[in-house]
């Protein structure tokens, strides 16, 4: 999928600076992110899933975590950018007083205070009591409040018949959808399908855990070489974190 334009201002107004120059330790993975959660155990709020995003690492004209969720999930685009389904996307973003522009994936920031589940008339906008924020395709009536309400522009709509959706992955036309968080690879004590995508290449610029275990490598990542929320100012306490936006 290529790459949007979009200037720093659209997207950061955010608090604090990162330390500059800091690097998130190479060849740190986080291998058992999450334990299978027993079938009918309901999610906890013992946990706070959460991804944080090394911009550093984060390749220009690396479209592996977009490819890998496409497949994953089964949203394939059909050439038609204005209306085909958008999960997750790269942005590049450009710093007009220096120059420097980088690349960054953006997708459902699975927010604390989510404004598309206060918005939904109908309730399938919801967010589980581990963070992830989901829409119920059943309750979805497709009026699209989500999509205005969100400020990271990451529901879209689906616009045409599904064809082929994937058992874990239910889609259906007329209905909003976004980024899950890969729930049903979480709740089966695996990594979403982005992030491992990202660490075949090489990069390792997502990093997948449990922000409220501080044994956890994004808790000790997020801790001690920060983590900047996207639109911070808004207070929506994202559950996706970036680091390098400020070096």
């Amino acid at each position: 999928m290529a790459e949007q334009a979009a200037t720093r201002r659209d997207f950061l107004r955010a608090g604090g600076a990162l330390a500059a120059g800091v690097l998130l330790a190479p060849g740190v993975f986080l291998l058992g992110p999450a334990a299978a959660r027993p079938a009918g155990e309901p999610a906890s709020s013992r946990q706070r899933w959460g991804l944080l995003v090394d911009t550093r690492r984060c390749a220009d004209g690396c479209d592996a975590c977009v490819s890998a969720c496409r497949e994953e999930n089964g949203w394939g685009g059909r050439g038609r950018p204005e209306t085909d389904p958008q999960w997750i996307r790269k942005v590049r973003v450009r710093d007009p007083r220096s120059g420097r522009s980088f690349s960054l994936p953006v997708m459902c920031q699975h927010c604390a205070h989510p404004p598309c589940v206060d918005v939904c008339p109908t309730g399938a906008s919801m967010r589980r009591a581990d963070g992830i924020v989901l829409v119920d395709r059943h309750r979805c009536i497709g009026c699209r409040y989500c999509m205005m309400a969100c400020p990271y522009k990451a529901r879209s709509l689906e616009h045409e018949a599904v064809e082929d959706p994937r058992p874990w992955a239910p889609r259906g036309k007329g209905t909003v959808e976004s980024c899950t968080l890969c729930v049903h690879r979480v709740d089966a004590g695996r990594e979403p399908a982005c992030v491992e995508a990202c660490r075949r290449t090489g990069n390792a610029a997502l990093v997948f855990g449990d922000l409220a275990d501080p044994a956890s490598e994004i808790a000790r990542s997020v801790r001690e070489l920060g983590g900047e929320a996207l639109r911070a100012d808004l207070g929506l306490d994202p559950g996706v974190r970036y680091l390098g936006l400020n070096v």
